[in-house]
């Protein structure tokens, strides 16, 4: 089961969180300067859009969270 508390974090990580995350899954210079809970996927991910700085700008991409209640673990992929 997802708590409730548990569900208010997986729908609301700051751009920091999700970089963190994104990090930590190998993608190691990406980083977020913000991010917008879009909804779950088919495949019950949490997915972000996330916004980051290039050259001309920015760009967006979306991050894709999964949360394993058994193990109480998240991992991230775009």
């Amino acid at each position: 089961m997802i708590t409730a508390d548990k569900l208010r974090l997986l729908t609301n990580m700051p751009a920091a969180m999700l970089s963190m995350g994104i990090q930590q899954a190998g993608y190691k210079k990406d980083t977020f300067t913000s991010a917008k809970f879009l909804g779950l996927t088919n495949a019950n991910e949490f997915c972000y859009m996330c916004v980051y700085k290039v050259d001309a700008g920015t760009d967006s991409c979306k991050v894709f969270v999964k949360y394993d209640p058994t193990a109480d673990q998240v991992s991230m992929d775009y």
